[in-house]
């Protein structure tokens, strides 16, 4: 297993995608600390290794420092920083106060840029790397998660900036995710039914599993990707199909070319 002995940190690992990742990690031989402000309803483990669960309000700039600098003293290194907690409610702009939607900011890029400057001693004394989860919200309208979107941008636009300012001993990339069936699906989506409808948009014709999100987290940490550094990698299935072509008025049957 090609990650086999590394130390790895997932932030908001304890569920969803971010559980995904863990056990990935795990699956390729890493040791895995995923942290929350709860503990994980249960283990998150994969062949019978078993991620260890720290509590962590990322918002604390001194917790969060102190907990990277106990991960790499119990572990004695820190290779890898994958920066998943987030996420947002639906409120359109003008249903809440700016203060609400900087909440969303803080949270999705601020706490990020927060766990990467506290684990950078130790990521670049093991030469290891940042994966960012960006989300494609963050280079497409977003409509009810405005403010989510923007820090998603932002949050690409800092690990590049990142990658130029940490090289070469630190890599730094972001995971462009789309949508991904999770225990929280049917908030977003509806029933299975709703589910499946939804998929049937995504080109490849179904939503990304946590697990496929977390092969390609992976990859990007592993020796594999060792040349790749201030790239964004996008997991969407293929993206959207383009409202306009199921609009027009036109019968492309029997155009070529």
């Amino acid at each position: 297993m090609e990650l086999a002995g590394k130390a790895v940190v997932v932030t908001g690992g304890t569920r969803g995608v971010g559980a995904g990742i863990a056990r990935a990690f795990l699956g390729a031989g890493a040791d895995v600390v995923v942290c929350a402000r709860r503990p994980p309803d249960e283990p998150v483990e994969r062949d019978g290794r078993q991620a260890e669960f720290r509590p962590l309000d990322l918002r604390e700039g001194a917790a969060v420092r102190d907990f990277f600098a106990g991960v790499a003293a119990d572990h004695g290194r820190l290779d890898v920083l994958v920066n998943n907690a987030g996420g947002t409610p639906y409120r359109l702009l003008d249903e809440g106060e700016a203060e609400r939607h900087a909440r969303v900011v803080e949270l999705n890029l601020v706490a990020p840029l927060t766990a990467s400057l506290a684990a950078r001693p130790f990521l670049r004394a093991a030469h290891g790397s940042v994966v960012m989860i960006g989300s494609v919200s963050g280079v497409r309208p977003s409509p009810g998660t405005a403010a989510y979107g923007a820090a998603k941008a932002g949050l690409e636009g800092l690990a590049r900036s990142m990658a130029v300012e940490w090289a070469p001993e630190v890599r730094v990339n972001t995971l462009v995710l789309g949508m991904v069936r999770t225990e929280l699906s049917a908030l977003h989506y509806g029933d299975a039914e709703g589910v499946a409808r939804v998929g049937a948009t995504v080109p490849l014709g179904r939503l990304a599993e946590p697990e496929e999100v977390g092969a390609a987290a992976v990859f990007l940490a592993s020796p594999g990707a060792a040349y790749i550094s201030g790239a964004s990698l996008l997991v969407h299935g293929g993206g959207e199909r383009p409202a306009f072509l199921d609009a027009a008025g036109v019968d492309r049957s029997d155009q070529r070319g």
